[in-house]
């Protein structure tokens, strides 16, 4: 005897078929989507890698490889930021690589050790933006006392501790990152180094970024506090000093301490509200979006690096110095020849 199969459950039974396959159309699509990098963001991170390395290298040189017999707190914590700068110069190549030609291999090299070192010094320039301002804060603020805060041993102190909280935290990243990421989505073609993680990789990638958010936050308002009470001691002063050269002197540490506030907001608030709402996406053309504006704005904190050689002349006298002596031996040299 023959039994008839009820209409309900070869209705529900296509549904279901359907909606798989849908499912599956809809991820191979995503997939799909991420492969080509666009050659905007090649070209770009090409221009910033030539223009940041000609740039730091200067820097470097200027504050390595010449001698300063006076050396100030402001100066250790430029030194530092110039350091992070160069090294995340260093690491663009890598990032570029991974963006012209899909490579197993060369992914599994970049979203260990590249990404590391990449947001390792992104994180160190945004640390020591915090104390340079703070510095110049202390500076203005007690212009004729010199405490431990502001003294060069404390300045080298806090820089090595920073160096180990970062580095600390990067490696356990790549700890994880070497032990639990292993095979994982290895057949997709999918560049974002979030594809390799697992589940419990994923899960300390969020706190990880949530600590580094948390980083960012705390550095922003102090930024912006800083700047405000800079304001109102300067204008106090300003009102209690009638005299013009004073003003001027007021006006312009008002100036580089906006200088400095702006720079930071350009380059590194963009990316972390980006990345706050990136992270807990998991919608497929929702994260689309998200994946382009977040390389937008890597390329904004990437500019970083070419514009802190602004904040070493703005803030460091032994900087402009040197860049000047440089430029009166050249037009010496110039002079001498000239018959």
């Amino acid at each position: 005897m023959e039994t008839s199969v009820p209409a309900t459950s070869i209705t529900t039974s296509l549904n279901n078929t359907m909606k798989l396959n849908q499912t599956k159309i809809t991820e191979a699509l995503c997939e799909l989507s991420k492969v080509p990098a666009h050659p905007v963001f090649i070209f770009a991170y090409s221009l910033l890698f030539v223009i940041s390395l000609v740039l730091n290298c200067i820097t470097m040189r200027v504050y390595f490889c010449t001698n300063q017999r006076v050396q100030s707190s402001v100066t250790v914590y430029l030194k530092n930021l110039a350091m992070a700068d160069f090294f995340l110069c260093l690491c663009l190549p890598l990032r570029i690589a991974h963006n012209v030609k899909y490579s197993v291999t060369l992914q599994n090299i970049y979203c260990s050790f590249g990404a590391t070192a990449f947001y390792l010094n992104m994180y160190a320039s945004i640390t020591f933006m915090d104390f340079i301002a703070a510095n110049r804060y202390l500076k203005i603020v007690r212009p004729l006392e010199t405490n431990a805060l502001q003294t060069v041993r404390f300045a080298r102190l806090i820089s090595i501790a920073t160096w180990l909280f970062l580095a600390s935290t990067g490696s356990i990243y790549l700890f994880l990152f070497l032990q639990m990421s292993g095979g994982h989505n290895q057949s997709s073609e999918d560049i974002s180094c979030e594809s390799l993680h697992s589940l419990q990789l994923s899960l300390a990638y969020k706190i990880i970024h949530c600590v580094s958010i948390a980083l960012f936050i705390f550095v922003l308002v102090s930024l912006i506090f800083l700047y405000w009470r800079t304001v109102q001691k300067l204008r106090e002063a300003q009102i209690s000093t009638q005299a013009v050269s004073s003003s001027q002197t007021f006006n312009k540490s008002k100036r580089n301490m906006l200088i400095l506030v702006v720079i930071f907001c350009v380059c590194f608030v963009p990316y972390h509200l980006v990345r706050l709402f990136d992270i807990f996406i998991s919608d497929c053309t929702t994260a689309q979006v998200f994946s382009i504006l977040k390389e937008l704005t890597v390329l904004l904190s990437v500019l970083n690096a070419c514009v802190d050689p602004l904040i070493y002349f703005i803030f460091c006298k032994a900087f402009r110095a040197k860049l000047g002596l440089r430029k009166k031996k050249h037009m010496r040299s110039i002079v001498n020849l000239t018959p």
